[in-house]
């Protein structure tokens, strides 16, 4: 498999479950803003979405949708547990926090990254985000991970995404429950090797 990538962006979520999985991949780096390949090569022409994450699977096709992706690569090896068996509550539990991921923080976030958005409209975002961090930090009160104390393609997702705080200089300091969260997906070998492997940690 060959995984497209740009460092730290959602592409990081599939990259940590390959790696937990020990699965045999390898990564191509993408640039965002030209969308070419360190080749020179144009990266429309692979993926007409042109962002990442992409998955090009063994036999050449292309699968994008990191929610997806997330899920098709834990089924490669279930025996992982990085998502419920098929038909299981567990599974839907994990698709249900996916979702939540994606429609709420991934795209609460995003707008974000916007240099031309005006200052309140960024407000407004930041706003809704924030009451989704206080739902969050709920829950994570009484579970070590979001399905409970298994880690899950669900955590690789949310650690993705709320790591973004980083970039944006969000404060994150007033739901402790979050910041103790990214502390412990932050320090599983896996994660490690994953952030280092895109320059994100030394």
């Amino acid at each position: 498999m060959k995984l497209y990538y740009s460092p730290g962006a959602c592409s990081l979520a599939p990259h940590i479950v390959l790696r937990e999985l020990g699965l045999p991949f390898e990564t191509v780096q993408v640039d965002l803003k030209t969308h070419k390949l360190a080749s020179g090569a144009d990266y429309y022409q692979i993926n007409p979405k042109g962002y990442v994450p992409a998955l090009q699977l063994d036999d050449g096709s292309l699968f994008t949708e990191g929610a997806a992706i997330l899920q098709y690569l834990a089924d490669r090896k279930p025996e992982a547990g990085l998502l419920g068996a098929s038909g299981s509550m567990e599974r839907y539990r994990a698709i249900e926090w996916l979702t939540f991921i994606s429609s709420e923080l991934h795209k609460g976030f995003s707008p974000l990254f916007n240099g031309d958005m005006p200052e309140a409209a960024k407000k407004i975002f930041l706003d809704k985000l924030k009451n989704r961090f206080a739902l969050l930090d709920k829950h994570l009160a009484s579970h070590e991970f979001l399905m409970g104390k298994k880690f899950t393609v669900a955590d690789a997702y949310a650690f993705t995404i709320l790591n973004w705080k980083n970039f944006l200089n969000v404060d994150l300091s007033p739901w402790k429950n979050i910041e103790a969260y990214l502390n412990r997906v932050a320090a599983r070998p896996k994660v490690r090797e994953t952030m280092h492997a895109e320059k994100l940690a030394a």
